[in-house]
């Protein structure tokens, strides 16, 4: 396989850029711990592949020749650039403090903002988020959100919210199937985001909790939320919402509330403290769930 650099031999290379910094082969010896011998074999083997003299050999040292004092300061060049890229990652590490793993909805449409908020306040804390829609994803992480569920023996979980479920719609999708009561979204398209896996509530559970039957109309089926938000908005169908998710969606008014009706959230979100979790993890934990009592920022939807 070819090489990507037209080099010779990395070892020559440094030996030479000692030898020649130092005008000697015995310093330059002594600079990388071996014999002066291993220096001049090195050397000699750089100047063979070469085709060319770089050093004058002298009784007092060596001088560069005219192409050893052009390969010098390329080779110079070159360490220095290395030497820098080197400090500039030892001096500032890539390190995280806080790795929180939650849904692609709930990240995009609640806890990423408070991500942002939270770094204007402590911005020498860096947080990483794993956005994972798979159950069982979240084991490295220092923090994880959760939708109800089960809850393991010994571990730190502290309520974020308890939603209240409405029924969404674009106001024009409501016009055009006349929707005003629950007898006539009973009987509108819907759109259903799978939850088996997550524990979301279905349609059928909001409309069995509300005593109506299963709806029998077209459904359009999607396995992520934000993509139910999304056809919901493109007045494809209703979709259910839960109310602590997509307040934004609500307040500039892309979905609307298209009944009066709503069923409690049988599940809060909730915040899980891995045991791995640092002290700046719990501390960005304090102040999540302080920042999910401030007034609601009602909003909706499964995470």
């Amino acid at each position: 396989m070819s090489r990507p650099y037209d080099f010779s031999s990395m070892t020559t290379l440094v030996c030479f850029e000692a030898a020649a910094r130092s005008s000697s082969f015995k310093k330059a010896a002594q600079e990388l711990n071996v014999t002066p011998a291993a220096i001049s074999h090195q050397i000699k083997a750089l100047e063979t592949d070469l085709g060319c003299s770089l050093f004058l050999r002298q009784h007092r040292g060596v001088e560069l020749t005219e192409k050893g004092a052009f390969l010098f300061i390329a080779a110079q060049r070159g360490f220095e650039g290395i030497s820098d890229a080197l400090a500039h990652i030892r001096d500032r590490p890539e390190t995280v403090d806080v790795t929180i793993g939650t849904s692609t909805a709930f990240s995009a449409l609640w806890l990423t903002p408070k991500i942002t908020a939270f770094w204007k306040i402590h911005p020498e804390i860096t947080v990483s988020q794993i956005i994972s829609d798979v159950p069982g994803m979240t084991a490295r992480c220092d923090l994880s959100i959760h939708y109800g569920g089960t809850q393991e023996s010994g571990a730190d979980y502290r309520e974020l919210f308890r939603d209240t479920i409405v029924a969404l719609g674009t106001k024009r999708f409501a016009a055009d199937f006349a929707i005003s009561t629950l007898e006539d979204l009973h009987k509108a398209p819907l759109i259903h985001a799978s939850g088996k896996e997550t524990g979301w509530t279905t349609w059928d559970d909001w409309f069995a909790a509300l005593g109506h039957g299963e709806p029998k109309r077209r459904r359009l089926h999607v396995n992520n939320y934000m993509i139910a938000l999304q056809a919901a908005q493109d007045d494809v169908g209703a979709v259910l919402g839960w109310d602590g998710l997509v307040g934004d969606l609500m307040r500039e008014g892309r979905l609307v509330k298209l009944v009066a009706d709503s069923i409690p959230s049988p599940s809060p979100f909730e915040l899980r403290v891995h045991p791995r979790a640092t002290s700046r993890a719990r501390l960005f934990a304090d102040w999540l769930v302080k920042s999910a009592e401030a007034p609601p920022r009602h909003a909706s939807g499964p995470a």
